[in-house]
C-alpha cells in the first residue's frame, strides 16, 4: 500500500478561504514545570465531539494557556467523549468548525494544510467506494455569496509516525511531563511503516498532526470519481 500527503491543489483555480475555530478547545500549557515551555499543538481537531454535557463548559470556550494542572483537569473531563484512537494534546479542539468562508471550493478542499473539507455529495460518493474511516461532520461556516456549498469537515485521527531516519540525529526525547518534542517537520518525510494504521484510508500523523495522509485507495477513488480541489504527494516508507 502506498501513502500520500494531502494539501490544497494550487493548480485547480479554487480560491476557497476559511477563517474560523472549533466550538470548544483545551487550553495550551503555560510554562511546563519540567521543560519551561509554553505551547499548544493547534492542529488536533475532533469535530464529532460534543462537550455540551461537560461540567465547567465555559473553561473550554476561550483559547488561552494555563498551568499544566489545569490543562490536565480539563483534558480528563473531555477524554471520555473522544472517539477511539484519539490523541489529546494542549490546544486540541472539539465540536463544529465555526467562522467565515469565502471564495470557490472544489468537491474536496484543504484551505489549510491540516484541515480537510468535503462537499456532501463528494463524501457520499467516497463512502459508497467502501473507504475506511471517513467521518464527515457539519460545519457552521457563514458565506457571503449566494449558492454557497455545504461543507463538511472530515475527522482525521492521529495514528501514523515518521521514521527516525528522517529526523535530526540525537534529537532529544519528548518532555516527560507535557509531551512536547519541539521538532520541526522535515522537508523530506519518511513514513514509519510499522506505525501506519491498516484500518483507515485517511488520517493525520501522530507526531506531526499538521500532516494529512491518505492511502492509494483514497487517491484512486478521488480520481475515478472526479473529486477535485486537493493534491496528493507520494510519501516514501521504511
Amino acid at each position: 500500500m502506498r501513502y500520500f500527503k494531502m494539501g490544497h491543489d494550487k493548480s485547480s483555480g479554487y480560491t476557497g478561504y476559511v477563517e474560523g475555530h472549533h466550538k470548544w478547545g483545551l487550553p495550551g500549557i503555560r510554562r511546563c514545570p519540567a521543560c519551561n515551555s509554553t505551547w499548544s499543538s493547534g492542529s488536533l481537531f475532533y469535530p464529532s465531539v460534543d462537550l455540551s454535557s461537560v461540567t465547567s463548559l465555559g473553561d473550554f470556550e476561550e483559547p488561552r494557556a494555563e498551568p499544566i494542572e489545569e490543562y490536565e483537569r480539563l483534558r480528563e473531563l473531555a477524554r471520555p467523549l473522544l472517539p477511539p484512537g484519539a490523541m489529546v494534546k494542549p490546544g486540541a479542539e472539539f465540536g463544529p468548525l465555526i467562522g467565515k468562508a469565502q471564495g470557490s471550493f472544489g468537491l474536496l478542499a484543504a484551505p489549510s494544510p491540516w484541515l480537510l473539507l468535503a462537499q456532501r455529495e463528494a463524501l457520499a460518493k467516497l463512502q459508497t467506494e467502501g473507504l475506511r474511516g471517513l467521518k464527515g461532520c457539519p460545519t457552521q461556516l457563514r458565506f457571503r455569496q449566494r449558492n454557497a456549498p455545504e461543507l463538511l469537515e472530515l475527522e482525521l485521527l492521529p495514528l501514523g509516525r515518521l521514521h527516525p531516519d528522517c529526523l535530526p540525529p540525537n534529537c532529544e526525547p519528548p518532555c516527560p511531563r507535557c509531551g512536547r518534542h519541539g521538532l520541526t517537520r522535515p522537508d523530506d518525510m519518511l513514513l514509519d511503516t510499522s506505525s501506519l494504521p491498516n484500518h483507515l484510508d485517511l488520517f493525520r500523523l501522530e507526531d506531526f498532526p499538521t500532516t494529512m495522509v491518505c492511502t492509494e485507495r483514497f487517491v484512486e477513488a478521488c480520481r475515478r470519481l472526479g473529486l477535485d480541489g486537493v493534491s496528493f504527494q507520494g510519501l516514501p516508507m521504511k
